[in-house]
């Protein structure tokens, strides 16, 4: 679907290093570069809320103009880092991009339906990448596991991609993998040996309870 980006508004750097980055984080504000090929790095702060907000909803291939010096720079979120601690963002990268650009993208790949009774189904990758109109970016790819059975598979080159969208990765990639569930007999004969053990130990420990109770009563009667 077509993006309508978000405009941020965004304060040029001139201060460089972790003091200066620390001092825009304390008030609310998150460093960044803006990278784009034939044009000058754009160093900028924008607000750590506004930020976070267009991530969350939008994803990591969200779309933002940003606003700096009047001037709006059509741009993609290309990384963040995040702290480890709060998961808040500490900085972010963007990609300049034109208006008809093409942008090469992962993509989220989820499944809908239910697959056949019996059948367990496991997903073997996640994301797949592919090359789009920058502005019609996709949240996510939907494939349907609708009655497939044991045995089935689907590909990367059976998901279908939006119009003017091109497949990046391998054609052959398996993306779901429809099959039975595996039991793991070593796990299963352990879990037994457990079982049996805690039994067995159950069983001795009566058996002594037995033995005690009835000497103590031997000695009562001699006594």
């Amino acid at each position: 679907m077509a993006i309508t980006p978000t405009v941020i508004k965004a304060e040029r750097r001139e201060e460089f290093g972790k003091g200066s980055a620390r001092r825009l984080r304390r008030d609310g504000k998150i460093p960044g570069v803006l990278y784009e090929k034939g044009v000058d790095n754009v160093h900028f702060a924008v607000d750590r809320i506004e930020m976070t907000a267009v991530v969350r909803n939008e994803g990591t291939n969200a779309i933002v103009e940003l606003e700096v010096d009047g001037d709006k720079l059509l741009s993609m979120v290309k990384h963040i880092d995040q702290n480890v601690l709060s998961l808040e963002i500490d900085h972010i990268d963007l990609l300049g991009i034109k208006r008809g650009e093409k942008v090469t993208v992962e993509v989220p790949v989820v499944t809908e339906g239910e697959a056949a009774d019996g059948a367990v189904v496991l997903q073997e990758n996640e994301v797949v990448e592919i090359e789009i109109d920058a502005l019609q970016i996709p949240d996510e790819l939907t494939v349907s596991i609708e009655g497939k059975e044991i045995g089935d598979q689907i590909f990367a080159s059976d998901i279908t991609l939006p119009e003017g969208a091109t497949l990046i990765t391998d054609p052959e990639t398996l993306v779901v993998n429809v099959t039975f569930e595996q039991v793991d007999e070593e796990l299963e004969a352990a879990a037994a040996e457990v079982e049996e053990g805690g039994a067995e130990a159950g069983a001795d420990a009566d058996e002594t309870v037995e033995i005690a109770d009835g000497g103590e009563g031997d000695e009562g009667a001699s006594e």
